[in-house]
C-alpha cells in the first residue's frame, strides 16, 4: 500500500507541477513538451510525428498551432485579457490577429458561460479559421458595464498555423510471453485542465510504473498517449491490421482522477472480453459503479469501436466527461483530481489489465473447418459417431472465435474446465489454435 501511494504521489506531482501549466492542443510544442516529460521518467516511451495535411481515413491531420502569446489592451493601456495569466483565456486554434477593434466586434468573439460564472470556458476551433477569446462570466458583464460602444481595443493574437508542421503521440511497450497484447490509451491535447486532461496520463504513468516491475507478463501492454480523435485515427491509421490481429482488450482512460463516481462505458455490444475483465474487477473491488450507454460516447471509444476497426476496448472514468460542473473550464483543476480519486481510478484499472492478463483467449488459425485426419485427430475410418475426443476437439475450434475465453468455451461445449483446457493444450500442439 506504502508503495503504491508512493507512486501515485510521484506522478500526480509530476502532472500537477510540470504538466499543468502547458499549453497543450492537438499539434504544437504543448504536446511535444508533455510527451517529452513523460519519456525522461520512461525512457522507453517512443514519440512519433505524422505530418500535417497526411490524410488519415476520412480525415487531414490539422496544421501545427503555436502560440507563443495572446491579449487585450483597453482604452487606459490595462491588459484586461491575459493568455499568459491562464491559457483558457485563448480559443484554442486561434489565428493569429494584430488590430483595433470596437466593443461589439470583441464581444462577438468573446466566449463566457452565464450558468457558471467564475469559470473560463475551454473553446477550440480546430478546423475553422477563427480567433476568440475566452473569460468568466462575471468578467464579461464587468467589460459590457464599464466600456461603452465607441471605446476602442486592442487584439494581439501571436499565433502560428504551420501546414508543414506535425502531429505528435507517444507509445511504449511493456513486452510479454505473447504477441497478445493489452491496449491502454490516453490523452495529452488540452491545456490546464486536470481531470479531463492529465488524469488518464497519471493513471497511465502509474500503470506503466506498476506492471514493468514484473519479469514476463502474460501477455504485451500496449501504452499510447495520443491527442484526442485526430491522433487515435492517425494511430489506427498507421496501425490497424497489426491491431486488428493482436489486441484481445484494452482501455481509454479518461476523466479518471476525481472521487466522486466511479463509472464507465461498455465497447458498443458490451460483450468483449475487456467488458467482462471491467465488470469483474468492479465486482472483485466491490465497487458500486455507473455504465454509461454507447450513444453517450465522447471520447476515442468512438474511434476504437467504429465499424470495420472495432476493436475490443472499453473506457474507464471516475466520473465522465460532460458528467461534472467543471468539465471544459478553468474550473478543472487540481482541488478536483486528488491523489484519493487517481488512486481508486488506478485500482480499478490495473485490477481490470490483471484479469485481462489471466484471460486466455483461444482462436482458430485455420479458415472453416480444418482437416482434422491429416494431423491425426480424426478416425481413418468413417463411422456413424465420431469419438467424443474428436467431437470435443470440433466443438472447441466452432467457439474458439477470439472472443470467447476459455472459460465459456468450456460452458458453451458443455465440458469440464480441466478436460476443456487438456483439449486447447492439444489444439495448440498442432497450431490449430493461438
Amino acid at each position: 500500500m506504502a508503495l503504491m501511494n508512493s507512486r501515485i504521489k510521484k506522478y500526480y506531482d509530476i502532472a500537477k507541477i510540470k504538466l499543468y501549466p502547458i499549453c497543450r492542443s492537438l499539434t504544437g510544442n504543448g504536446t511535444r513538451e508533455t510527451l517529452k516529460i513523460i519519456k525522461k521518467y520512461f525512457p522507453k516511451l517512443k514519440i512519433f510525428k505524422e505530418r500535417s495535411g497526411k490524410k488519415v481515413f476520412d480525415w487531414n491531420i490539422p496544421p501545427e498551432w503555436n502560440i507563443q502569446n495572446a491579449y487585450v489592451i483597453d482604452k487606459f493601456g490595462n491588459k484586461i485579457i491575459d493568455f499568459k495569466k491562464n491559457n483558457l483565456h485563448i480559443v484554442g486554434y486561434s489565428i493569429p490577429v494584430n488590430k483595433t477593434i470596437k466593443k461589439v466586434e470583441l464581444f462577438n468573439h468573446l466566449h463566457s458561460i452565464p450558468n457558471q460564472p467564475k469559470a473560463i470556458p475551454y473553446i477550440t476551433s480546430y478546423y475553422n479559421r477563427y480567433w476568440g477569446f475566452c473569460v468568466s462570466d462575471e468578467k464579461k458583464k464587468l467589460f459590457q458595464k464599464k466600456y461603452s460602444k465607441k471605446d476602442k481595443f486592442k487584439v494581439v493574437i501571436k499565433s502560428n498555423l504551420n501546414k508543414f508542421g506535425f502531429l505528435h503521440y507517444g507509445e511504449l511497450l511493456i513486452k510479454g510471453k505473447s504477441k497478445k497484447e493489452i491496449l491502454i490509451s490516453t490523452y495529452v491535447c488540452h491545456p490546464s485542465m486536470a481531470n479531463n486532461e492529465l488524469s488518464g496520463p497519471i493513471v497511465s504513468m502509474c500503470l506503466i510504473d506498476f506492471f514493468r516491475k514484473f519479469k514476463k507478463l502474460e501477455k504485451t501492454l500496449r501504452f499510447i498517449f495520443i491527442p484526442e480523435t485526430i491522433g487515435s485515427i492517425t494511430y489506427l491509421s498507421k496501425n490497424l491490421e497489426k491491431l486488428k490481429k493482436n489486441i484481445i482488450g484494452g482501455y481509454n482512460l479518461s476523466c479518471i482522477g476525481d472521487d466522486r463516481d466511479y463509472s464507465c462505458m461498455f465497447s458498443k455490444y458490451n460483450n468483449t472480453q475487456a467488458d467482462k475483465a471491467l465488470r469483474l474487477a468492479y465486482k472483485k473491488l466491490n465497487i458500486k459503479f455507473k455504465s454509461y450507454s454507447f450513444l453517450k460516447r465522447g471520447s476515442d471509444e468512438r474511434q476504437y469501436c467504429s465499424p470495420s476497426v472495432d476493436l475490443p476496448i472499453a473506457s474507464i472514468f471516475r466520473t465522465k466527461y460532460g458528467e461534472y460542473p467543471e468539465y471544459h473550464t478553468s474550473l478543472d483543476d487540481f482541488k478536483l483530481v486528488t491523489k484519493k480519486g487517481i488512486r481508486g481510478g488506478f485500482n480499478v484499472s490495473k485490477k481490470a489489465i490483471e484479469i485481462l492478463l489471466k484471460t486466455s483467449i483461444p482462436k482458430n488459425r485455420i479458415i472453416c473447418e480444418p482437416q482434422m485426419g491429416k494431423r491425426n485427430l480424426y478416425p481413418k475410418l468413417s463411422i456413424k459417431k465420431p469419438k467424443n475426443e474428436t467431437r470435443n476437439l470440433m466443438n472447441f475450434l466452432q467457439y474458439a472465435d477470439g472472443k470467447n475465453s476459455l472459460e465459456e468455451i468450456s460452458k458453451l461445449i458443455k465440458l469440464n474446465f480441466t478436460k476443456t483446457k487438456r483439449v486447447y493444450d492439444q489444439l495448440k500442439i498442432n497450431n490449430l489454435v493461438d
